[in-house]
Formats: structure tokens, C-alpha cells, sequence
């Protein structure tokens, strides 16, 4: 998976060329097939936490989250992944977005937490197979404390915030964020609750904000680079007995423009459009508005997922696809690892510049006595200092205890 494989046949990177030579016991693709079907679901959530395990190692031995100690986002999403074959066990049609349209797609559903910094790139803090027509909100309370003890196993001592989007905005996953120590950042899907919570806002409460970046809005079609934020208390999930928590809701409202005002329809007052966030968060509240919208970055990793591993769930076996897909959290990581050892450049990089730069490296080998080979790179090779960062990290001396 780190060098590109994406489907159980592609086990033959492995096996062509001078590939035997360096990595012995490697098995034909029908033989993974095999061990990946004789998963049980027990053997799926030991591979799970043996991919915790793992990304708390990796956090110990190279700067994979820099900026931990005082502030880290943990960031839950899901994503409906497309199959198509007709005996995949737990394939169903789900919703999904694809180019700002709800559709429903046949497939099977992934749920993943992400742990980042302001200063580090994303890595996989867990994972979780689900039927394709699961509700995105289904086993995230358990899933989001799992999530939580393995961001401070890697060692997310400070600051550490969960953001999730509308789907998860839930009495039990806000409740199973604070239980675990961690504070929230939920999206809130209007309702007449939040709507007549947001009208009590005074026009002398909004502060205007510039984005530094433009954001494109699905709904004007063009990009946005101005909005106004305030903030109330709200005390939400009211309606069930026990479950009523006080946080703030931060509302971000961008004008909705009027597409025939060239027309001569121009408009008599300003129509808003609000987009409302429920959070605990310590921060101020440019800060915490700032800091959820960048909870798109999960996204990201999909897609990086998608471009790379995840293309496909390879088998029609469902603890088969649950272990796949958490081999391919554990690729992730252990490229992010390795781009963080090689440059700061490489260190945010996406999987597939990894892969090209740090991966794929063509090489000669030549032998040497009994058993030693030498690998000959090529020369004047632009990323060969970054080579030669990780490899010097990876095979050198262990580093001194701190």
C-alpha cells in the first residue's frame, strides 16, 4: 500500500524485478486474498489496535505531530466508498455529497478519526467499517472516546478538540467528547431551536471577518471572502430527559447574493444565510470559528485514502474490506511518518507526492560478498537530500531517551 497498491493483485509490486532480492517471504496476491478472508471481526479490532499502537510508536520516534503539547483537533467524518460487486457483504445505498448534490451511492460506509496540529498534517487515530446504509452518527460515541484515548497515547497532553460536522451533532457523541476529556466543535443543522436562537442575536453582537483565504460556497456558487460571526449560550438536546448541555453556538452568516441584481432585481435589504457551530471550546470565538471551519481537512485524508489504498475494497468479505481499510490508516501513517523524517516540505505533503518522491525510487543493485547489497540511486536526483534524511533517521543509531 505505501508503494501504490490499491487491489490485491497489485501484492506483484512486490515480486517483479529485483524486488525478491531485498524482501523475502512475500506471498502471490492469491495467498493475501486468502489470509484477508480468514479475518474474523475479533481480528479486525486487534488490527485496529494494533494500528493505535503503532501510530503511538511513530509519534515517539519522529516529529509526526509537532505542537502537541498545547493544542491538537481530532477530527471524526465519514464516507460512503462506492463498490460495485454484487455479493459485497454489507453494501448498501447511502447518502452522500459528491459536487455539493446529496445522491445515494451503493457501498460500503467508513468512519475515521484524524489527529492534526496547526503546524503538523493529519494522521489516521482510528477506523471503522459500517454497512452502507449506516447513519453517520451510528457507534460514534464509542468510537470518538477510542479516538480521544489514542490522541492522548500519542501525546496530545494539551488542548485537545473534537470537531465533527452536522451529522454527529448528538446529546451522546457531545457527552462522550467531555467524559473523555476533550472539548467539542459540532456543525448544528437548523432547526426552529437554533433559528430562534440565532434571531435573538442584536445586529451590534456581529463581527465582520475577512477570510485570508477565499472559501467556495456550494450554494452562491462563487467564492466568499467576507462573513460576520457572533456568538450566544445555547443550551441544546433539551427534548431528552437528562442530556441538556449549556455551550456556546457560534453563528457565521454570509450575505446571500441576489444572481438577477445585473437584471435591475436588485435587493431591498440584506438576506443572510447562518451556519451555526455548537462548542465548548476555551478559545476566543474568532479563534474557535476559524478553527472549525479547518475541520475540512478530513476530507482531505479521504481523498488522499481514495487516491491511494482505499481506491478500492478489494474483497467481497466485509471483516476482509474492515481489515483493508485499516492496513491502509496504518500506510498512511507510516508515510506521514516518513515525510516528516525526510523535510518540512515533505512533512505536509499529500501520499501520492510521498510515494512518488520517497517510494518509487528507482535504484541498481549490485552484491557484494555473502549477502550484502548495495542500491545505487541515481545521480543529481532533486530529492535526494530528503532520501537521505529519512533513510540516515530510519536505519542510524536510536535517538537518546529525552
Amino acid at each position: 500500500m505505501i508503494g501504490g497498491a490499491d487491489s490485491i493483485a497489485d501484492m506483484d509490486l512486490l515480486r517483479h524485478g529485483a524486488m525478491p532480492r531485498l524482501f523475502g517471504g512475500i506471498g502471490a496476491p492469491s495467498t493475501l486474498g486468502s489470509f484477508l478472508r480468514s479475518f474474523t471481526w475479533g481480528n479486525v479490532l486487534q488490527l485496529e489496535k494494533v494500528s493505535r499502537l503503532l501510530l503511538v510508536e511513530l509519534a515517539l520516534r519522529a516529529p509526526l505531530l509537532p505542537g502537541k503539547d498545547a493544542v491538537a483537533f481530532l477530527d471524526v467524518d465519514s464516507m460512503q466508498k462506492r463498490v460495485y460487486g454484487h455479493k459485497k457483504q454489507g453494501a448498501a445505498f447511502g447518502h452522500t455529497k459528491i459536487q455539493g448534490k446529496s445522491l445515494l451511492v451503493r457501498g460500503l460506509n467508513a468512519l475515521a478519526a484524524t489527529i492534526s496540529t496547526p503546524l503538523a498534517a493529519p494522521v489516521v487515530a482510528a477506523t471503522r467499517l459500517r454497512g452502507g446504509n449506516t447513519g453517520s452518527a451510528r457507534g460514534a460515541a464509542s468510537f470518538v472516546t477510542e479516538a480521544v484515548h489514542a490522541a492522548r497515547a500519542t501525546g496530545c497532553a494539551g488542548t485537545l478538540i473534537a470537531r465533527a460536522g452536522s451529522a454527529f451533532y448528538s446529546a451522546a457523541f457531545t457527552g462522550a467528547v467531555r467524559r473523555a476529556g476533550a472539548f467539542f466543535s459540532v456543525t448544528v443543522p437548523m432547526n426552529p431551536h437554533v433559528r430562534a436562537a440565532i434571531a435573538g442575536i442584536g445586529e451590534d453582537a456581529w463581527t465582520p471577518i475577512n477570510y485570508p483565504r477565499a472559501i467556495w460556497d456550494d450554494q452562491l456558487r462563487c467564492w466568499v471572502s467576507d462573513a460576520q460571526v457572533a456568538e450566544v449560550t445555547y443550551t441544546a438536546f433539551t427534548a431528552k430527559r437528562g442530556q441538556a448541555l449549556t455551550a456556546r453556538l457560534i453563528v457565521r452568516r454570509v450575505k446571500d447574493l441576489n444572481r438577477q441584481a445585473a437584471a435591475g432585481q436588485d435587493e431591498l435589504f440584506c438576506v443572510w444565510r447562518y451556519h451555526a457551530v455548537f462548542t465548548d471550546s476555551p478559545f476566543t470565538l474568532l479563534q474557535a470559528e476559524a478553527q472549525h471551519r479547518d475541520h475540512a481537512q478530513a476530507g482531505q485524508v479521504f481523498a488522499d485514502l481514495a487516491g491511494g489504498p482505499l481506491a478500492h475494497l478489494p474483497s467481497g468479505s466485509f471483516p476482509a474490506n474492515a481489515a483493508w481499510l485499516a492496513c491502509a490508516a496504518i500506510s498512511h501513517n507510516l508515510l506521514r511518518a516518513a515525510g516528516s523524517l525526510a523535510s518540512l516540505t515533505c512533512a505536509k505533503a499529500r501520499g501520492a507526492t510521498l510515494r512518488r518522491d520517497l517510494i518509487d525510487v528507482a535504484a541498481r543493485t549490485a552484491r557484494h560478498g555473502h549477502g550484502e547489497i548495495t542500491l545505487h540511486l541515481a545521480e543529481g536526483w532533486h530529492r535526494q537530500t530528503d532520501w537521505m534524511n529519512l533513510f540516515e533517521a530510519a536505519t542510524g543509531p536510536p535517538a537518546q531517551a529525552a
